[in-house]
């Protein structure tokens, strides 16, 4: 099979076009022209062309002689709701519109969206897949607008719609700033120590999404992914602390107060020094929210199960880490 995969370069994409890769698929990795692709480029199977989604000549290039789409493109941090809008939303649209360009030939189209474009459970159990979205961010409504796109062609596209939840592994930069406390023997937390969560780890994650280009399910489906188990934020912390084989000297709770203060600091700062910024006071309210999808149907339908629940999945990460000098 050709697989043509956006955002390529990734921390998630790359996991998808490894793992492509190795199952012996041609890969058509779609990257920026300023994208790091020290992880592609030592691939087998692997091309690399140059692209941005929001161009949309340039995905319709991209998607000639394809037989399926991974589409994992996407902004998680942005300077305005307008930039979350044109990657995500816009950069899908032109996705949607190359695929559907090639006829028949495109057999398999997969969004990659999130599991903030759904909704916070509001006692810590799953999330039925039905719930009303209520996504809280810029970029978890840019999501939920992506996939009203995608599904919307369902009739003309055999599309199917994967929502992570938190990701973390090998080669992920956004939560290897725990590990780093969790290595100066510091655990600041947010929010109720008990409130819930789930995750799922990179390579566990990428897997789920390889096996919906194959799986016989009907198109329009959507799939919460994580690894099958729900983790209070303390469990999170334990992890952290097992993974770097130190036990915390100072493990507190961060008022919210002060970490909305954090966030109004980071977004003057973001608008001052022109920058996009991840930390902004929806980002906050975002994290204090908990955030449980229901991945049994990904279990059922797709035949999923993850290897790695997070105590050793978080051993797999930090030893990475270590290994590769960014710890």
């Amino acid at each position: 099979m050709k697989v043509l995969v956006t955002g390529a370069s990734g921390f998630l994409g790359s996991h998808v076009a490894e793992q492509l890769a190795k199952q012996g698929h041609e890969v058509r990795a779609m990257v920026r022209k300023t994208s790091d692709t020290k992880f592609l480029r030592v691939l087998p199977n692997v091309v690399l062309v140059e692209g941005a989604v929001e161009d949309r000549d340039a995905c319709l290039a991209a998607a000639k002689d394809i037989d399926a789409v991974v589409h994992s493109a996407g902004l998680v941090k942005a300077r305005t709701p307008a930039e979350f809008h044109l990657t995500n939303v816009v950069g899908t649209q032109n996705m949607l519109d190359a695929a559907l360009a090639q006829g028949d030939a495109i057999k398999r189209f997969v969004l990659v969206s999130s599991l903030t474009a759904r909704a916070p459970s509001p006692d810590g159990s799953p999330l039925p897949l039905d719930a009303e979205p209520r996504p809280l961010t810029a970029y978890g409504r840019s999501k939920l607008e992506a996939e009203r796109l995608a599904l919307r062609l369902k009739d003309k596209l055999h599309i199917t719609v994967v929502r992570p939840t938190g990701i973390y592994g090998p080669r992920d930069r956004e939560m290897m700033q725990l590990f780093q406390y969790a290595a100066m023997r510091v655990l600041p937390y947010m929010g109720d120590p008990q409130g819930k969560l789930t995750l799922i780890h990179g390579e566990d994650c990428a897997r789920a999404i390889v096996l919906c280009l194959t799986a016989e399910i009907p198109s329009g489906r959507g799939y919460d992914i994580d690894d099958g188990a729900i983790y209070t934020r303390a469990e999170l912390a334990e992890g952290l602390e097992g993974a770097m084989q130190k036990k915390a000297w100072v493990s507190f709770p961060i008022p919210d107060k002060i970490i909305y203060g954090v966030g109004l600091l980071s977004e003057t700062y973001g608008r001052i020094a022109n920058k996009a910024v991840m930390l902004k006071r929806e980002k906050v309210t975002e994290l204090l929210q908990q955030w449980v999808g229901d991945s049994a149907p990904a279990r059922k339908e797709l035949g999923f199960e993850a290897r790695y629940r997070w105590s050793d999945g978080a051993k797999l990460t930090a030893a990475w880490y270590k290994e590769n000098g960014w710890l």
